[in-house]
């Protein structure tokens, strides 16, 4: 069966992309830094699929041993999730931004072509639409970026679209990502990041278990049902099933094109506060803050040429995303670390 190389592999998102590559018999090699992760991750999906992925620790910038990779596993295709993923320090931290995305994945792509491997299937964001002058998005809007996250991936886009132009052997799939959340039912694994959590989920969980006192709400003077900002979560199970499908659907002729990965559903913040307090039973303390730079009033998916083109429609509803966003923080209340 087809052997994976999944960058950035021991991820969130990476994470339950593996346990569908076993359970749909692939072969996944994990290749991660352990910037944002931890090795804890590769005996939690063994636990999960009772099978214990090949996992390499390094970096994308170390190019022999990437090579080395392709040799030893003979890899026929690649998804590519590694990179750093926060707004705020990428505003402060720009040049680390664009040399581990950018720099990181023209480094991938140096090694795939050498190993005559062009299959490629790159984890994106719905942050290249910057502020949509409309919603739902389609895939065809213009593209533009607030921030050097943003721009990191945008580039990244931009790159591979090249890629494939000058080569006819590329088949690239840009998978744009509105927001995840969840967790794999059996709470083994999740959504743990470093420190104070950069997006809302994780932060209402840790506040839910005691971990933080309370849940700062940017902004609630937008146009929109209560004043908060609306986005569209899809559940973590959805979006990699629909990596595993866009995988399968890399033929010769594919060339490179963009998917979105939503639920085309927008929900507000006070609206996901109040599903996570039925999902859980615990009350959620937050206050109104002042609006975050970059910030924008609603974004939300049109997933229409995705269910065309892969026959992927998300399935998960809001309050199962919550119920199992609560099942693993409540059996990992400080994450992997415990």
């Amino acid at each position: 069966m087809s052997t994976v190389l999944v960058t950035g592999g021991t991820g969130y998102i990476a994470s339950h992309a593996v346990v569908t590559l076993i359970e749909q018999g692939f072969t996944p090699v994990l290749f991660d830094n352990l910037s944002n992760s931890k090795s804890l991750v590769v005996d939690r999906i063994e636990a999960i699929t009772g099978v214990r992925p090949r996992f390499v620790e390094g970096d994308l910038s170390n190019i022999g041993l990437l090579e080395s990779v392709f040799a030893e596993f003979k890899i026929d295709s690649v998804i590519h999730f590694a990179g750093l993923k926060a707004v705020g320090e990428s505003v402060r931290e720009a040049q680390r931004y664009y040399a581990n995305n950018v720099a990181g994945t023209l480094a991938l792509t140096q090694v795939m072509a050498a190993a005559d491997c062009y299959s490629l299937v790159f984890s994106s964001s719905a942050t290249v639409y910057g502020d949509p002058e409309t919603v739902p998005i389609t895939e065809d809007m213009p593209l533009s970026a607030t921030n050097p996250y943003g721009r990191s991936k945008l580039m990244v886009e931009q790159i591979l679209s090249d890629l494939a132009v000058s080569n006819e052997n590329w088949r690239i799939a840009l998978l744009r990502y509105f927001n995840p959340v969840g967790a794999h039912e059996s709470g083994l694994i999740g959504e743990d990041p470093n420190g104070i959590p950069n997006n809302l989920l994780p932060y209402i969980a840790q506040v839910a278990v005691g971990k933080l006192e309370c849940l700062s709400v940017f902004g609630g003077d937008y146009q929109t049902v209560d004043g908060t900002g609306v986005r569209d979560y899809i559940h973590v199970v959805d979006l990699v099933e629909a990596h595993v499908k866009a995988l399968s659907a890399l033929a010769p002729e594919h060339g490179c094109q963009a998917y979105n990965l939503g639920t085309g559903q927008g929900y507000s913040v006070l609206e996901v506060i109040k599903a996570f307090e039925q999902a859980s039973g615990v009350e959620i303390p937050y206050k109104i803050v002042e609006r975050r730079a970059g910030d924008i009033r609603a974004s939300y998916a049109s997933p229409e040429n995705t269910a065309s083109k892969l026959g992927w429609r998300a399935r998960y509803d809001l309050a199962a995303m919550m119920r199992d966003h609560w099942c693993w923080q409540q059996r990992n209340p400080q994450g992997y670390e415990a």
